[in-house]
């Protein structure tokens, strides 16, 4: 067997999002830096067992900045021709993923800026003959189509604020915990006039929490509560951390 493998580089470039879900800086785990690219060559070169043919790059998720794009442009033509100095030469260019969704206006903009996306490849990224270019874009197809829906199981008067206190928690979306991640919520049960609440989950954890100073319609024990955006990262990640039970899952064709 000969396995066709492409290098994932580290290109040293600032994503401009959480520092948990940036991944193309030097301090980062993921990729080979530029030093370590000789040696990656040479070990390819003396294996009869691997074939060059790609270099694939990605610097992190929900990346909203397009200027990042255009730095990692810049470095995978820098790169390229470094790589072409040495007699190598790439059928495949993989830059990632990464290009964030609107987080805060579902309802208004539930796609992705697709195409200023691509015209900045299109742009600053000019392939060679024969060359292909690859992109990872997962969450930015999918994490529209998702939301979580809980039932508000009871309104704790606190002394400075209120508490919507769900039957969904960070076990069954994780990203406002783990990355301080926002997500628009809704009380699609009422039409009342608004109310601010933190609306929090039952985990016995500090941070089992959705959203702080939401402003939602008036709730009350029962009230479906929508919580938006969650199809990339909810079901993928859920736990039966606290003895939980998994979510359910269900679709639908209808928009």
């Amino acid at each position: 067997k000969i396995a066709s493998v492409a290098l994932r580089i580290n290109p040293n470039v600032d994503a401009h999002t959480h520092r948990y879900i940036t991944t193309g800086l030097e301090e980062n785990k993921f990729g080979l830096n530029e030093p370590d690219l000789p040696k990656a060559i040479d070990l390819i070169a003396k294996s009869n067992r691997l074939k060059l043919i790609g270099m694939h790059f990605h610097i992190g998720s929900q990346i909203t900045d397009l200027s990042s794009f255009e730095d990692l442009c810049v470095k995978a033509v820098e790169l390229q021709n470094w790589f072409s100095q040495q007699g190598i030469s790439f059928e495949i260019l993989n830059v990632g993923g990464g290009l964030g969704i609107n987080y805060h206006h579902p309802n208004h903009c539930p796609v992705a800026d697709f195409e200023s996306y691509f015209r900045l490849f299109a742009k600053y990224l000019k392939l060679k003959e024969n060359q292909t270019l690859h992109f990872e874009l997962g969450r930015s197809f999918v994490a529209s189509c998702g939301t979580l829906i809980a039932r508000t199981t009871y309104i704790k008067e606190g002394t400075t604020k209120k508490f919507l206190i769900a039957d969904a928690g960070m076990t069954d979306l994780i990203r406002p915990a783990l990355y301080q991640a926002f997500h628009h919520i809704e009380n699609i049960s009422s039409d009342q006039e608004y109310e601010t609440y933190d609306v929090v989950g039952p985990v016995c954890e500090s941070s089992d929490v959705f959203g702080e100073a939401v402003l939602l319609n008036r709730s009350q024990r029962g009230d479906f509560i929508a919580i938006r955006s969650a199809g990339a990262y909810g079901e993928t990640m859920a736990s039966m951390y606290n003895c939980r039970a998994l979510p359910k899952s269900y679709f639908s064709d209808l928009l």
